[in-house]
């Protein structure tokens, strides 16, 4: 089952803060963003911009010190942040599926990967298997992930993997209970650059032969530009742009986004990248407007006041941000 509009996901105006020693993080203002049946997005944005809070929150795998402060989270019409535990482990066992950024510690260091898979295998089937089921499965998704000597895998420990065959495990895990939609949260981050693009191929390859929808979560603008159908922007716990990933490389509309395609060093490049002025601002206070307008070069008074509304600059290209403000809004 998929939505009306052809959305298999749909976040609304979600809200989430951490309460600290310090007081409480105000990290995710009105974010909303959605997931086409079969379609590939990407969010980028710096580090702590709330892009995990995001997918957690859709996962319901938040920490204990988290705040659900409002927004709504619809999958297959469902607002899955009020169906029961039951519901929503059914969904994680069947259906959604989250590859983490750090492959070591997604796995049990202590088990072999042959019982960790073994588990997921098992729970993530709609009928009884037996072991000798389970285990020709599990091979055949090891194989899947392109890992060789898939026997020898399952007979290792976390420890005796390379990083990169470790985040093969991960990603061949996730192709048990994966049927509909995959989240990436940065599978290249802690690999080196070609295992990383290997990691990615992968992906790419999987997620087009099992038609699935995808969620790619980075900071690395390269990778996500030969990889996905639409890009959202996120600053500071707040979307600022989307739209067609073309649309968003050869047209930036937002100072943000402009500043963060800039900063990325270029190969022919006549000079080293500056990067982005200042820093993003404090959870504990953010501003109480455009929560860019600390480091944005084009700041207007407006912009330290009131929250920018989404405008739609071009066809499908939206960009919050008070320069696109129109005449009596």
């Amino acid at each position: 089952m998929v939505m009306e509009n052809g959305k298999i996901l749909e976040v609304k105006d979600l809200a989430v803060s951490y309460k600290v020693y310090e007081g409480i993080l105000k990290v995710l203002r009105n974010v909303s963003f959605y997931v086409l049946k079969g379609e590939k997005i990407g969010i980028i944005g710096e580090s702590g911009c709330g892009k995990t809070t995001s997918m957690k929150s859709i996962m319901r795998i938040l920490p204990t010190n988290a705040l659900l402060e409002g927004g709504e989270i619809y999958y297959k019409g469902k607002n899955i942040l009020k169906i029961s535990k039951k519901e929503m482990t059914y969904l994680r066992r069947h259906s959604i599926s989250m590859i983490f950024q750090d492959p070591s510690t997604a796995l049990n260091p202590v088990f072999k990967i042959g019982p960790q898979i073994y588990d997921i295998v098992k729970y993530s089937s709609d009928r009884r298997l037996t072991k000798s089921e389970i285990h020709e499965l599990a091979i055949s998704y090891l194989k899947q992930a392109a890992l060789p000597e898939p026997e020898r895998i399952l007979d290792s420990y976390p420890f005796q993997l390379s990083g990169g065959m470790k985040q093969r495990v991960n990603i061949a895990m996730s192709l048990a209970s994966a049927n509909d939609l995959l989240i990436a949260d940065e599978p290249g981050t802690s690999l080196d650059v070609t295992i990383e693009d290997q990691i990615m191929r992968l992906l790419k390859s999987i997620v087009e032969e099992k038609h699935l929808s995808i969620i790619l979560i980075s900071h690395a603008l390269g990778t996500v530009r030969g990889f996905v159908d639409r890009i959202y922007v996120m600053y500071a716990g707040t979307i600022v742009e989307y739209g067609p990933t073309k649309s968003i490389f050869s047209n930036p509309l937002h100072p943000y986004t402009r500043l963060l395609i800039e900063s990325v060093p270029k190969l022919m490049g006549k000079k080293i990248p500056e990067g982005i002025p200042g820093v993003v601002p404090s959870y504990l206070n953010p501003p109480l407007g455009c929560r860019f307008s600390t480091r944005c070069p084009f700041k207007m008074d407006i912009c330290e006041r009131e929250m920018p509304q989404v405008y739609e600059a071009e066809d499908g290209h939206f960009v919050a941000c008070h320069l696109f403000r129109k005449e009596g809004s």
